[in-house]
This record gives structure tokens, C-alpha cells and sequence, in this order.
């Protein structure tokens, strides 16, 4: 077989992984593996590279992805079905493999109901693809999230002030919920839930009260109290897909700062974790769960297992339908935000 392999989207730790492990399984299996440039732009222009052992020897340890990526939405470019569809042939593919999220990964579920062999891989490290308990990319997140809090902690408890961290997380609250209670944040904010900046600041002057004089509030950067959305001020820029291009402007983490500042007499500062939370290299758990994918992905077209995703379901790596992992957005269910409130204050 020829595979063709490419990533999309926001880059995430593990990456590198899938594509070692695509590889690594392809040529041992006798097939030929092809990796598309940033992206479906490289699907589009044809620009590509052959991988072998050699391109991919310990890539596993390294962040970001050797591919380049990039935002590219095929149907947004004009006869970008039909270009792509040349590429394919022209390559002589009999499969590709579409490493991304929910955007990414729509993509090539539009492909496969156009008769393009197709298959997926989880990336995101948001954690908020659905069919699938963990995406890599996930953990190294959410380990970078709970280093920084602990950090923050010593400063914060030295100057007696509030620390608000604005952590990534537009529509699910995973990294934040995950990272602020592994980092002992003492209130976490999520979009899955409207707040209530009076109720968080009683949270923070109870705290106080009781002579524990610093705080941690670890905050979604799509969390949402109504009276302040007047106040955040985001890029009218919005990429391919036309999400809001969120991280610029005036966002919650130093709206609800100024806010807590305002309406208490507590010193307040906030810190925009930004791009570096999926930067860096992979946690042990995210080079093994990428490797497996990737695994998994060349077995899945062996098989002729296409319009399919590669899912991690307990500790077994399935088969799932790609309509199924892109339809609905994974949110963090109720029960574990309770689970984070018992520790607030």
C-alpha cells in the first residue's frame, strides 16, 4: 500500500509519535509512506516528502511535528476537493491518514463520503474530540498547566496576592479542570459553566478570612460571566474554519483580574499561559498513546477499515467512525466539576 500521512491544526506534543509510529509499522509492513506538508495545504499543492526509518529515528521524544501544520480548510479554496483528489491520484495513494482535530479531522470525513479513503487520528490538546477518552497531546498539556501552578503558588503566597492563570480551552474546559486541580488551584472556571464574579470574589475573601492570604483561580479562556463578555476584547481575525482567533486582545483572564481587583481589596495579577501549554515534548504517556495510534492507523488500512478513526477506549485502541468522534463536542461532564468545587476556597 501507499500512505499518505498529514497534520492538521493546532500542533500538540505527540505528534511526532504518530508519525514515527505510522511509519515505522508501514515499512515493516511492506508499504510505502508518503508525509504531506503543513497540512491539507500540502495535500492541495502537492507538496510532500517520503518518509523512512531514518526521518522518523527518535522523533518520539521531540514536540510539534516534523510535517508542519497549518489551518488550511480545503473547502475554502477554490476546486480544493478536486485538488486534492489529483494530489491523491497522482501520488497513486490507496490511503490517507489525517492526523488532527475536530476541524482537521471533519475534513476528512467530508473526504471519505467523497470516496477518498480516509482514516483518523485524535490530536488535540483539548481533549474535547468525542469517541475517544484521551487525545494525545492532552497529558504534556496538562503536566505543563500543573508545573506552572505549583510555580505560581510560591510567588503568589509570597506577596499575598490572587494569581487569575488564563489557561487554553475555547469551548471545553478539560485542560483547565485537569491542571488546576492537579495544581491546587483554589477556584476553576470553565465554559461548560457560567460564573459568577461576586461568588468568586466571597470565594477569595472567605480564603482570606480564614489566613490562607493567596490564591490560585485557574480560568478557561472561553469561561464566561455574562456582565463581563462587554469587556473582552478578541481579534475580529478569525481563521479558516471562522473560529475567533482567541490569545489576542483583552481576554478573561485579565478581565476577571481587573474585576476581582475592583470589587475586593485583594492584590490581584494574571498570567496567560498562551502557546507554550503545547509546546515542548511529550509526556511518557502521550509518546506511548501517539505510537499506538499510529500503529493502530496502518493496521485500520490494512483491513480497509476507512471513514474511521483510531480511539483510545479504556486501555485498548479501536476503530471508531469518524461521524462519530467529529459530531458532538466532548465537554466536561458535570460530576467532575462538582469534584473540582469541593477543593475551591
Amino acid at each position: 500500500m501507499h500512505i499518505g500521512i498529514l497534520t492538521g491544526g493546532g500542533d500538540a506534543p505527540g505528534l511526532n509519535a504518530v508519525i514515527r509510529g505510522i511509519t515505522v509499522r508501514g515499512i515493516r509492513g511492506g508499504h510505502e509512506i508518503t508525509g504531506f506538508l503543513r497540512g491539507w495545504k500540502g495535500a492541495l499543492e502537492n507538496d510532500w516528502i517520503k518518509l523512512d526509518l531514518d526521518k522518523v529515528r527518535d522523533i518520539h521524544m521531540q514536540g510539534g511535528t516534523m510535517l508542519f501544520s497549518s489551518r488550511t480548510n480545503p473547502f475554502r479554496v477554490e476546486n480544493g476537493m478536486e485538488k486534492i483528489r489529483a494530489t491523491y491520484e497522482e501520488r497513486g495513494l490507496d490511503c490517507l491518514i489525517a492526523l488532527g482535530g475536530e476541524d482537521t479531522l471533519g475534513v476528512a470525513e467530508k473526504l471519505g463520503a467523497e470516496g477518498l479513503s480516509v482514516i483518523g487520528v485524535p490530536k488535540t490538546i483539548d481533549n474535547d474530540l468525542s469517541a475517544t477518552d484521551f487525545t494525545f497531546g492532552f497529558d504534556t498539556a496538562v503536566n505543563y498547566v500543573m508545573t506552572a501552578l505549583e510555580m505560581l503558588h510560591t510567588t503568589a503566597r509570597s506577596h499575598e496576592r490572587v494569581v487569575v492563570v488564563e489557561i487554553m480551552g475555547r469551548h471545553a474546559g478539560w485542560i483547565a479542570l485537569y491542571g488546576g486541580i492537579a495544581g491546587g488551584a483554589h477556584v476553576i472556571l470553565l465554559p461548560e459553566e457560567e460564573f459568577d464574579t461576586d461568588e468568586v470574589c466571597r470565594t477569595l475573601e472567605e480564603r482570606y478570612a480564614k489566613g490562607e492570604r493567596y490564591a490560585i483561580v485557574a480560568v478557561a479562556e472561553g469561561a464566561m460571566d455574562p456582565d463581563l463578555k462587554r469587556h473582552i476584547m478578541h481579534s475580529a481575525e478569525k481563521d479558516a474554519f471562522g473560529h475567533v482567533m482567541l490569545g489576542t486582545g483583552i481576554g478573561i483572564g485579565e478581565v476577571l483580574k481587573n474585576e476581582i481587583a475592583d470589587r475586593t481589596d485583594l492584590e490581584t495579577r494574571h498570567v496567560v499561559l498562551g502557546h507554550v501549554q503545547r509546546g515542548g515534548s511529550p509526556s511518557a504517556f502521550d509518546r506511548v498513546l501517539g505510537t499506538r495510534l499510529g500503529v493502530k492507523a496502518v493496521e485500520m488500512a490494512e483491513e480497509g477499515l476507512f471513514g474511521k478513526m483510531a480511539a483510545l477506549r479504556g486501555n485498548e485502541v479501536v476503530a471508531v467512525d469518524l461521524g462519530e468522534a467529529v459530531g458532538t463536542l466532548k465537554t466536561v461532564p458535570g460530576d467532575l466539576i462538582d469534584t473540582a468545587r469541593l477543593f475551591f476556597g
